[in-house]
């Protein structure tokens, strides 16, 4: 059997295809379930958070493990296979090892060096553990895991160079701020209560903030979460819960909204927070408007349907495109001019230099109907041909005069209209997500998702430690690899060695029927050399082929092992589940 990771990522993925892909936990507990039921696999374990989902499986069968993973992650997640498939990586063996240790230490995290994935991993192998999906393969794995998640994080300065989802995604509200500067004396909503809500609760409470306010769907949870809150010694904040049918009523009175549910709607609407901001934009009357849920939504049917607002012309409209008028005959190079493929007066920067004579040459061949093909330009369908050949002319007129091409000042850019700081601050750490994402375009707030954590983290740069960091999973690798290579061939030298005990024990009573006069001294002093001499025969062959199993490609020396000695293969299986050979090291021939 071999170790197989199917899944994807927000380095495979869009964000788009992750938030459909996210599984609930009854999905995730369905998921495990099938897979140990399908053919090619003996052990699974699912790892799902909000920026991954990936499945580990014991296969004994590569391509058909890849082959039934694949449609099981399609079949449970909902996303059709065509559409899945191009996101999906698939790790092997020891690259499956190294991705996992790799997980475990943040460093294929969406902020790199963060802690919280590592109690995923915990609850992760805890379900499987329960679900008894889990077998002797994917425990050791995700306990090592774990192992070297823990020695990355204390033998390393990884810490600094990463943090949480959490304290990333306020960084990423704050815009540039210090946080613990940002959030002072502001009032927080925490929408969830699960183990990412509470790490907010708690960051919240600690930048500084003046009160957290719990919803959620049970109630019980909120009030546990408040009361831990209240009762933590380093803040002062105020904690308090509520249902989740006062969101509405609290959401217009917050400065920040952190929402993480399991939920697979969303949560917090455009409309919900365009009223929660409503009257509160600062500025005055004067002020930008703040665009509302209604504008959005128009906004984007618009652009859905192609229909935009009419837009003024600065001046004459050039042409559609030069594709459809015939250049041969142009007396000027147009190819050799950036942006003026299709010429039009305002393009005169593109030609500047140009001799009056090239340029009258030019107005002629416009005049001349070369264009005749060319598309009309103005809504009203006339050709402006004339127009085009009359202002060349007179702007070669210019040239004859001057000498030099005159400059025209472009049409000066309209300044952006600065939108007004926001009133309502929304972080969404919820995968497939909480918030409309059409609160981007609402004035009055700022939300913070995960497709934009995302791009944020691309550019985060990334701490020296990382490399020591990398180092440690080779390392670590390398010896959970040697460690089940040898765990391999342990049942076959435990099988071995009974074997050999069950025919010590043989001789011994035979012994016995041949010398009955012997007393217990001396029968003892037999049975002892005749075990020292097992033992010794046994100990060298036995500890040199561990060590070369140890090695890559070592599977072999099992099988060599069981052909030499005519070893049962139905007892090397007993042995093996059985869990035989843990303390095959302190057993002697017996």
């Amino acid at each position: 059997m071999s170790l197989l990771v199917v899944g994807l990522s927000h380095r495979s993925s869009p964000v788009s295809v992750l938030e459909r892909a996210a599984l609930t936990a009854d999905a995730q507990v369905k998921l495990v379930q099938d897979t140990v039921a399908a053919e090619p696999a003996a052990e699974a374990a699912v790892l799902a958070t909000c920026n991954r989902i990936e499945l580990y499986a014991d296969v004994d069968k590569f391509h058909a493990g890849v082959a039934e993973l694949s449609t099981l992650l399609t079949r449970h997640s909902g996303v059709g296979l065509d559409e899945l498939t191009p996101h999906l990586y698939v790790h092997y063996e020891d690259r499956a090892v190294h991705h996992l240790f790799s997980v475990a230490c943040g460093l294929d995290s969406m902020v790199v060096g963060e802690g919280q994935i590592l109690g995923q991993i915990k609850d992760s192998l805890a379900r499987a553990q329960e679900l008894h999906t889990a077998g002797r393969l994917l425990n050791d794995l995700f306990q090592q895991a774990l192992r070297v998640g823990k020695r990355a994080h204390s033998e390393t300065g990884i810490d600094r160079a990463g943090q949480s989802l959490v304290s990333f995604g306020l960084e990423q509200l704050a815009l540039g701020t210090d946080v613990p500067t940002w959030a002072r004396g502001k009032k927080a909503l925490v929408i969830g209560a699960g183990s990412m809500s509470s790490l907010a609760a708690a960051t919240l409470a600690r930048a500084g903030v003046a009160e957290v306010v719990v919803a959620n769907r049970t109630v019980a949870r909120a009030e546990r979460l408040a009361q831990i809150l209240a009762a933590a010694g380093d803040t002062d904040v105020v904690a308090r819960a509520v249902p989740m049918d006062a969101v509405p009523a609290e959401l217009a009175r917050a400065d920040i909204a952190v929402s993480c549910t399991g939920a697979t709607g969303l949560v917090l609407t455009a409309e919900a927070v365009s009223a929660a901001v409503e009257g509160r934009v600062a500025g005055g009357p004067d002020a930008p408007r703040t665009e509302s849920a209604a504008d959005v939504r128009t906004a984007a049917a618009a652009a859905a349907t192609g229909v935009t607002a009419p837009v003024e012309q600065a001046g004459p409209a050039g042409p559609q495109d030069g594709t459809d008028r015939d250049d041969e005959n142009c007396p000027l190079d147009l190819a050799a001019m950036p942006g003026t493929a299709a010429f039009s007066v305002l393009g005169e920067a593109a030609v500047a230099g140009m001799a009056a004579a090239e340029l009258e040459q030019h107005a002629v061949w416009v005049d001349k109907g070369d264009t005749a093909g060319r598309a009309p330009r103005r809504p009203g369908g006339e050709d402006d041909a004339a127009d085009d050949a009359d202002a060349i002319a007179a702007l070669a007129a210019t040239v004859a005069v001057t000498g030099r091409v005159p400059e025209r000042r472009g049409p000066e850019p309209v300044p952006a209209i600065p939108r007004p700081a926001p009133a309502l601050y929304v972080l969404d750490l919820a995968m497939p997500r909480d918030v409309d994402a059409a609160v981007h375009r609402l004035a009055g707030a700022r939300l913070v998702d995960i497709e934009s954590l995302a791009e944020a983290s691309a550019d985060a740069p990334m701490a020296a430690d990382v490399e020591e960091v990398r180092r440690i999973v080779s390392d670590e690798v390398a010896a959970f690899g040697a460690a089940q290579r040898a765990a391999h061939i342990t049942p076959t030298v435990v099988a071995l060695r009974t074997m050999a005990a069950d025919v010590v024990a043989g001789e011994i009573a035979r012994l016995d029927g041949r010398l009955p006069d012997l007393d217990e001294r001396q029968r003892g002093e037999i049975r002892q050399a005749v075990h020292r001499v097992v033992d010794k025969l046994l100990h060298a062959p036995t500890v040199r082929i561990k060590q070369l199993a140890a090695e890559p490609g070592g599977a072999g020396y099992a099988d060599a092992l069981r052909t030499l000695f005519d070893l049962d293969p139905e007892t090397v299986a007993a042995v093996s589940r059985a869990g035989g050979g843990a303390d095959e090291k302190n057993r002697g021939p017996a």
